[in-house]
């Protein structure tokens, strides 16, 4: 069993050492605690995944939001995101008391620092690639409407440009007919 100060000690090169796979990696460290940092992953779908990486007694706990709760279609987007989580692998999906969606990985802590880069790619390979799909599923029919109002202002759609195909087509019913 360790005292407080080793733990300290231990738990101080953990910091250390993300903050320095951090800098080596270009990635911005949002925040740091006693015990917790953050880091700010960019992504190409989602632009961007801060990951919480929470130092307890044995384990380290890394936490990363990735959308809200959908807007419809809650039975469809929760059953894809359990889908999800049978496909082995280090991070897997759950949600809040909100229903808002995160990934989640638990690592031993004198494991961390050896399996950060490949923890921290698995989270941002998950969020990025899951992104879009989750928008679909929890909010297309917002996303309709967003498109039809720019549209009918003259507004850019670059926004939404990644689903172009969907959002376009005959079957968005908020899209003046011509």
């Amino acid at each position: 069993m360790t005292n407080d100060t080793e733990s300290t000690s231990d738990t101080e090169t953990i910091l250390a050492g993300v903050r320095q796979w951090a800098h080596e990696n270009e990635v911005e460290v949002d925040a740091v605690e006693d015990s917790q940092i953050a880091v700010v992953l960019p992504g190409e779908k989602k632009l961007k995944t801060t990951v919480s990486i929470t130092i307890a007694a044995r384990t380290v706990q890394l936490q990363a939001f990735v959308i809200r709760h959908p807007d419809e279609n809650s039975e469809e987007f929760n059953r894809w995101l359990l889908m999800k989580n049978l496909k082995p692998g280090p991070v897997s999906f759950g949600i809040d008391a909100l229903g808002d969606v995160y990934l989640g990985a638990s690592v031993p802590r004198d494991r961390l620092l050896g399996e950060l880069d490949s923890l921290l790619g698995a989270i941002l390979a998950t969020a990025d690639s899951s992104f879009n799909e989750l928008l679909l599923i929890g909010f297309r029919t917002g996303m309709k409407k967003e498109w039809a109002w720019r549209i009918s202002r003259g507004e850019s759609t670059r926004n939404l440009a990644a689903f172009a195909d969907v959002l376009s087509g005959d079957d968005n019913e908020f899209l003046e007919q011509t």
